[in-house]
């Protein structure tokens, strides 16, 4: 794909071509900004590079490049370069001290052990730099060179300290060193004042530092699998965070702060052994997604009812099921009901009214204990075919949903009629598969319709010459011919 102004072409997508080397006609474009030439088979960069002086932009990840042409660094414009996924040799990446504009470098998965110390001495205008998937323990001092980095990617990697030199970096806003084998954070984190979005999940942290509460910025703080216990109160003034991951740490109990983050809108507390939530959950009103899951909860939190912004509850892998007897989810936003609802062996009362559900699943007739069943001022067309399977149902209330199955004239007589029409439609459904396979096995005996090509494949194989042949008795002698 090209776009072009004129006669003069500023961007190409060559990528996904399976490309064994660059085109020529690529580096005759004199004029390129944007090259996307990634997922291909390329295994060398051309001298010719060196040409396409305007290039701003250059994509040449998921290649099979092992070294970098020394013309690639006489590429004075270039701002942004992808290299991931190839299998570079160190050695080869320092031509790229020479990009002095370069702003955006990736890296990923190139079996780094080391980052070129000559990249953070030469290059000053880095803002992005991307290294996950390699093998780095320690960044090189020189990295505090790098006063204008705001991202940095370091997620996959071997570090078992936290890089000391990254805590004067004040532009820094963003930071993930997730799945590494940090088990402290300095306290020098806190002059990080800029921090919008910190993820150090998959590590083995037993506490956080009280300076990381003058991160001020904070939004996005991801503490996923370390080995935390609890959040110091410090934290409590982060009062912009949005999202916080805090699943598989042996909280037992929610945090206090949490709760004071009014602003949350994700939050993660999948296996964190709670018991339930504490009375001041309520007041996370602005929560869209939140994940329970995997922990000990043995009734449904009252406290979630009140989150009315809620689209995304996880709570499978409890022990809700096994208990729960009341199920109230009234005036809410739901637009289906949960499959487990059926594995719910003692749930007596479910309160779906003033929701918007469109249907139910099938799988709340297997609720046999279900003795009131609240679905007024919904969406439901219609219901599911096998309801009247629960038996033990008192208590059916439709009204206000634009029912098609059943018809008006029948469930607004009640839950008996409803049961009765839904039998018959059964039962029909039933004689009418009966009939449909009694007249089909007529038509293929007589070779009716369709059938009647199959009717003569039949008599023709049974007068075919093979079945002729060495025409034998029973006991496998040739038959007698019978005398005239």
């Amino acid at each position: 794909m090209i776009h072009s102004k004129s006669d003069r072409t500023f961007f190409i997508d060559a990528a996904n071509r399976n490309l064994a080397t660059v085109p020529l006609e690529v580096l005759e474009l004199r004029e390129l900004e944007e090259v996307h030439l990634e997922n291909n088979q390329i295994e060398e960069i051309p001298p010719d590079i060196q040409y396409l002086k305007n290039v701003k932009i250059l994509y040449l990840n998921k290649n099979k490049l092992s070294r970098l042409c020394p013309q690639l660094g006489k590429l004075s414009n270039l701002e942004g370069l992808d290299l991931s996924d190839n299998p570079l040799l160190p050695s080869s990446l320092l031509v790229l001290g020479c990009n002095r504009s370069l702003r955006q470098l990736r890296l990923y998965r190139t079996c780094l052990r080391e980052f070129p110390v000559e990249i953070c001495k030469l290059l000053h205008h880095l803002e992005l730099l991307g290294l996950t998937g390699n093998y780095l323990k320690t960044l090189p001092m020189e990295i505090v060179n790098q006063t204008k980095l705001r991202e940095l990617y370091l997620k996959q990697n071997q570090f078992d300290v936290f890089p000391q030199e990254l805590c004067v970096l004040y532009n820094l806003e963003i930071i993930d060193l997730d799945e590494n084998q940090l088990t402290v954070l300095p306290e020098e984190i806190g002059n990080l004042t800029r921090l919008h979005k910190f993820y150090v999940a998959h590590n083995g942290l037993h506490f956080l530092p009280e300076s990381l509460g003058h991160c001020s910025k904070l939004s996005v703080l991801d503490l996923s699998y370390n080995s935390l216990h609890s959040i110091p109160h410090s934290l409590e003034g982060l009062s912009e965070m949005t999202e916080i991951g805090l699943s598989g740490n042996p909280l037992e109990k929610v945090p206090r702060l949490v709760c004071r983050w009014t602003s949350l809108q994700l939050l993660y507390l999948c296996g964190a052994g709670l018991h339930g939530l504490r009375r001041s959950f309520r007041r996370l009103v602005n929560l869209r997604f939140l994940d329970l899951s995997q922990n000990h909860l043995e009734s449904f939190p009252r406290q979630i009812c009140a989150l009315k912004n809620l689209e995304i509850l996880a709570l499978d892998d409890n022990k809700i099921r096994q208990n729960l007897k009341e199920l109230h989810v009234e005036n809410n936003h739901l637009e289906y009901l949960p499959v487990a609802l059926g594995s719910m062996p003692h749930l007596e009362i479910l309160d779906c009214r003033h929701n918007l559900l469109k249907q139910l699943p099938d799988a709340i007739c297997q609720a046999q204990a279900l003795k009131e069943l609240l679905l007024e001022d919904n969406l439901l067309t219609q219901l599911p075919e096998s309801l009247d399977c629960l038996v033990n149902l008192k208590v059916l209330t439709l009204m206000d949903n634009p029912l098609e199955e059943p018809p008006i004239e029948v469930y607004t007589e009640g839950k008996e009629a409803i049961y009765t029409y839904l039998q018959e439609k059964r039962n029909m459904k039933i004689t009418a598969t009966k009939i449909q396979t009694w007249w089909r096995g007529i038509m293929v005996r007589k070779g009716l319709g369709r059938f009647g090509e199959l009717l003569k494949v039949r008599k023709k194989g049974k007068n075919s010459p093979k079945a002729k042949k060495g025409n034998k008795d029973a006991k496998g002698k040739p038959a007698k011919e019978k005398k005239k």
